[in-house]
């Protein structure tokens, strides 16, 4: 059952690799915890109250967030809608299981002097193809907006003829259009032209980012990356790659981009995900009024 689900999900879904690596894995916790396994389980005997019980077990025994529990329950939602689509079960046991309510953390950024530092420091040139590399990685994360998965999956194809635009596989395999900013279409150029001139890819790998091996650079590699950067520049708080994207959105909407065009350039299917970054900008202007105004200058 297990591995005709996980087709579905590679194959129908075109979820992304880490996306269907969670969803085995939650599914396979699930089974364990009912003291079964892929070979002898049997969808018809689970009901909507076990599930209950489920996520009491996970939050009140292994300490899971509501926001983690709310990820495991979308993995068994999917699972069992696939069971009642095959004929596999009569009717939808997760259809009275609700999400959890889960306290909304506002997104962490680099504020824009900073990361104005940061952007100075990539710009640098150098002849040396990892520090090249890299560079490039932090500034396509931070001027695209893009996620860890979606900056790994570019090929050197997926550029417009001149590197000024980038085409962006995000989630469920949706297609979007990026622009790259000039400096940003230098910095590949140069890039490239280094591949070529060191022969660091003498293969058919079409990756844009590759170890020096010429194979397709890792998630960890980038993670490890983004994290040495970010502590080195001062940043405090948390440090990750998705952090750079959400830099981007918040420093646009700072700067007046409207909320429409944002979700565009992150591929949010939904406003309501890009709504978040009003929060931060709100705390921004509170700010700026806070040090500005007559009443407001000495926490008068």
């Amino acid at each position: 059952m297990l591995s005709r689900f996980i087709a579905y999900l590679e194959a129908e879904r075109r979820y992304s690799p880490l996306t269907v690596r969670n969803y085995r894995r939650d599914v396979e916790r699930f089974l364990a915890w009912r003291g079964t396994d892929d070979a002898r389980f049997d969808p018809a005997s689970v009901t909507t109250e076990e599930i209950r019980t489920w996520i009491i077990h996970r939050m009140e025994c292994d300490k899971v967030t509501p926001a983690s529990m709310n990820r495991e329950l979308s993995s068994l939602r999917t699972l069992f809608r696939w069971l009642l689509q095959t004929g596999a079960l009569r009717k939808d046991i997760m259809l009275p299981i609700r999400s959890l309510r889960t306290s909304r953390r506002l997104p962490a950024f680099v504020p824009e002097m900073r990361m104005t530092g940061i952007v100075d420091e990539c710009e640098t040139e150098s002849l040396d193809f990892e520090t090249e590399r890299n560079a490039l990685m932090i500034l396509l994360l931070y001027t695209c907006g893009l996620r860890l998965a979606e900056l790994i999956a570019i090929d050197r194809t997926d550029f417009a003829a001149d590197f000024t635009a980038l085409r962006v596989r995000g989630k469920g395999d949706k297609v979007r259009q990026v622009p790259v900013m000039e400096f940003v279409r230098e910095k590949i150029i140069r890039y490239l032209d280094l591949i070529d001139r060191q022969n660091i890819c003498n293969s058919p790998e079409k990756a844009l980012f590759l170890t020096e091996q010429g194979a397709r650079i890792s998630r960890t590699a980038v993670y490890r990356t983004v994290l040495r950067l970010l502590d080195r520049s001062g940043v405090k708080g948390k440090k990750s790659p998705h952090v750079l994207r959400h830099t981007f959105a918040t420093h646009l909407l700072n700067g007046g981009a409207d909320m429409r065009e944002i979700q565009e350039l992150l591929g949010h299917a939904s406003l309501r995900s890009t709504q978040i970054y009003t929060h931060n900008s709100i705390t921004h202007l509170r700010e700026i009024y806070a040090k500005a105004h007559p009443r407001g200058k000495g926490g008068k």
